[in-house]
C-alpha cells in the first residue's frame, strides 16, 4: 500500500506536484473513506452513546463513530425509559441508518422493542412484554412491527371474533414472544398479556371496592335477566330488577352495549369474584312515602302496564304499580279475564283499597271509582217495591234481572209464572225487559230476590178491584150455616146473618120416644133469629164488608 503524503511544509509549498503523486492521493483518500465507513456501526446495532448537545427537536449523541448520531426528542419521549436528557448523559440507542448529511439516525433502545435476533432471544428468555404496531392482516393472523417484523396468530390475538381482527390494524398493542425466536420467524402472543393485565386489574378492583360503593362501569353484554357491566376488569351482574324502579320487560329498554353508567355495589364475594350492582339504588325509593302519597280511599289515575290471569297492574306513579284484582273490576259483569274490562296502555281511574309498603303492594278497585250501586239499595229496592229490569242470564233454577249497573236480582223459577215451568226459557228470553216485585233484600250479601208472578192479580184481587162495599150481585148459597155464598168463580163470601137450622122431633121417631121416656117435651120449631139459607139457592146479596189483607168478603141477603 502506498504511503499517504504528508501535507506540504512552508519549505515545499512552492514545489510543483507531479502527476503520479496526484493520482496516489485520490486513491488513498477513497480508501480512507471506505475503511472509515466499514468501521462505522451497522443498521440495527445497539450502542451506548453520550449526549453531546441538545437542540430544539433533536439530541446530538456521540456513539464512538466518526460522525455523531441524531436522536429525535419525540422518539425519546415516546419510546425512551422516561429520563430527561442532559449533556453528558449516557444512553442506549439503536442505529437506524444515516441521513443525507452523513449523520447516524438513532432511536432509543428499549428491551420491549428488539431490533435483531439477539435482542428478540433475550426478550423471550426474560418474558418481556413488547410494544408493537399492527401493520396488516394476513392469513391466520396479523403482522406486527415490534422493532422486528412478527406474526400474531388469530388464536393469540385476544380478539374473539375473527371478523373484528382488522380493527387492530394501525393500533399499538402489547404482546410477548410466544416461542424461541428464529431467523425471520417471530411468533407473538397478545392474549396472555391481556389476560394477565385483566387479572391484575381485577385484583386491584377487588382490593379497593366495597359493598355500598358507587363505581363507573361499561355495559359489556345484555341478557334476558339483566346485563353484565365491566367495572375495572370484573364483570358485575346488573339484574333487570335492579335497573329501574319502573318495571322493565327487557334490559334493552334502558341500556345499550358500550354504555357507560354509574352503579352501586350491592353484593360482593371476593372469593368467587362475584359482584352484584344496581342502578335504581342511586335514586330515591318511590315506595318510601307511599302511605302518605296514596291513602286508602284516594282516587288515582294510572296506565295499565301488564295483565295476568288474576288482574291488571296499573302504574300510578313512576316505579309504583297497583293491582286491580279481577274481582274489583265490575259490580255486575262476571269478568273472566282482565281484558274484559281493561286494555294494555289504557288510562284508568281507580280507588286505593289497601297499601302494604313492606310488601310493596297496592290494591286498587276499578268498580269503586264508579260508585257503589248498593249504597242506597235498601231504600231503592225495599221489599214490596215493583222494579223493572233486563233479563241478563237464564239458569235452570231461575233468571237474573239487571236492575241497574251493578245491581242484579234473581227470580226463582217458582216465582216466574203461576203455572209450573220446566225451565225459565219457557216464559223468558235473554234481553227481555220485565217487571218484578222485590220479595227479599240482603244488602250485606248484595242479593235481591224478586218475583214476577206476584204482580199477576189473583182471582180475589181481580174481584176486589171490580167490586166495592154496598154493591148488589147474585150469589149461590154453598153452605146454609154458617152462611157461605159463591159470588164468582173461586170467590166466596161469608154471610154472618145466616140463621142456624131448627131441629124438630117428629112423633113416632126414636128420638121422640126417648124424649117421652125422659119426660122431655117434644121440640117445636123456634122463632127464626136470622135469615134462613138453603144450600144451592141463588139470590141477591149485598156486599157489606171487604178486608183485602185478610182476603175476606161479607155479604147480606139483599
Amino acid at each position: 500500500m502506498q504511503e499517504f503524503a504528508p501535507p506540504p511544509t512552508p519549505e515545499t509549498a512552492g514545489a510543483a506536484v507531479r502527476p503520479g503523486e496526484e493520482t496516489s492521493f485520490a486513491q488513498m483518500l477513497e480508501q480512507f473513506e471506505s475503511e472509515n465507513a466499514a468501521a462505522g456501526p451497522a443498521v440495527g446495532e445497539r450502542r451506548t452513546g453520550h449526549i453531546v448537545n441538545l437542540r430544539e427537536d433533536v439530541a446530538l449523541v456521540d456513539i464512538g463513530a466518526k460522525a455523531e448520531g441524531v436522536l429525535p426528542l419525540e422518539l425519546w419521549r415516546e419510546h425512551g425509559p422516561g429520563t430527561d436528557l442532559t449533556p453528558g448523559l449516557a444512553i442506549e440507542v439503536v442505529v437506524e441508518g444515516r441521513d443525507p448529511e452523513g449523520s447516524f439516525k438513532l432511536s432509543p433502545y428499549s428491551p420491549d422493542h428488539p431490533r435483531n435476533l439477539e435482542d428478540a432471544k433475550l426478550a423471550f428468555e426474560q418474558g418481556l412484554i413488547l410494544r408493537g404496531k399492527v401493520t396488516g392482516v394476513i392469513k391466520g393472523g396479523l403482522t406486527v412491527d415490534v422493532g422486528m417484523r412478527g406474526f400474531l396468530p388469530q388464536s393469540k390475538s385476544g380478539v374473539r371474533d375473527p371478523g373484528e381482527a382488522h380493527k387492530l390494524v394501525g393500533q399499538e398493542i402489547r404482546c410477548r414472544i410466544a416461542r424461541a425466536p428464529e431467523e425471520k420467524n417471530l411468533v407473538l402472543d397478545r392474549r396472555s398479556v391481556l389476560e394477565e393485565e385483566q387479572r391484575a386489574e381485577q385484583r386491584q378492583t377487588l382490593e379497593k371496592i366495597a359493598e355500598g360503593d358507587t363505581v363507573t362501569g361499561t355495559v359489556k353484554s345484555l341478557a334476558t335477566y339483566g346485563a353484565f357491566v365491566d367495572i375495572g376488569g370484573l364483570d358485575a351482574l346488573l339484574h333487570i330488577s335492579d335497573l329501574s324502579w319502573t318495571r322493565l320487560e327487557a334490559p334493552e329498554q334502558a341500556l345499550t352495549l358500550g354504555q357507560t353508567l354509574e352503579v352501586k355495589v350491592l353484593k360482593l364475594d371476593r372469593g368467587k369474584r362475584r359482584i352484584s350492582v344496581g342502578v335504581k339504588q342511586l335514586t330515591p325509593d318511590p315506595w318510601a312515602n307511599v302511605v302518605e302519597q296514596f291513602a286508602v280511599g284516594a282516587r288515582v289515575r294510572g296506565t295499565v302496564k301488564r295483565t295476568s290471569n288474576f288482574g291488571a297492574f296499573v302504574e300510578i306513579a313512576p316505579g309504583i304499580e297497583g293491582l286491580i284484582h279481577i274481582s274489583e273490576m265490575s259490580w255486575s259483569r262476571r269478568v273472566r279475564k282482565p281484558e274484559d274490562a281493561v286494555q294494555l296502555g289504557e288510562t284508568v281511574e281507580a280507588v286505593v283499597l289497601g297499601v302494604s309498603p313492606k310488601e310493596r303492594r297496592i290494591s286498587l278497585g276499578l268498580k269503586q271509582a264508579l260508585g257503589d250501586p248498593w249504597a242506597d239499595a235498601e231504600t231503592r229496592y225495599a221489599e214490596g217495591t215493583v222494579v223493572e229490569g233486563r233479563v241478563r242470564n237464564l239458569q235452570q233454577f231461575g233468571a237474573f234481572l239487571e236492575l241497574a249497573e251493578g245491581v242484579d236480582g234473581m227470580v226463582h223459577i217458582g216465582d216466574i209464572a203461576p203455572e209450573r215451568l220446566q225451565h225459565p226459557s219457557a216464559a223468558l228470553k235473554v234481553g227481555d225487559t220485565v217487571r218484578a216485585k222485590v220479595l227479599e233484600i240482603d244488602v250485606a250479601k248484595r242479593r235481591l230476590r224478586l218475583g214476577m208472578k206476584q204482580l199477576i192479580p189473583t182471582p180475589l184481587e181481580a174481584f176486589l178491584q171490580a167490586h166495592a162495599v154496598g154493591e148488589e150481585l147474585s150469589g149461590r148459597v154453598t153452605k146454609a150455616y154458617p152462611g157461605r155464598v159463591q159470588l164468582d168463580e173461586g170467590i166466596e163470601a161469608a154471610c154472618p146473618s145466616a140463621a142456624a137450622p131448627v131441629r124438630v122431633l117428629e112423633e113416632g121417631t126414636l128420638a121422640a120416644k126417648l124424649a117421652a121416656v125422659w119426660k122431655k117435651p117434644v121440640e117445636t120449631a123456634p122463632e127464626p133469629t136470622g135469615v134462613q139459607l138453603k144450600p144451592g139457592e141463588v139470590r141477591k146479596f149485598r156486599i157489606t164488608r171487604i178486608e183485602p189483607e185478610r182476603s175476606k168478603i161479607e155479604v147480606e141477603p139483599a
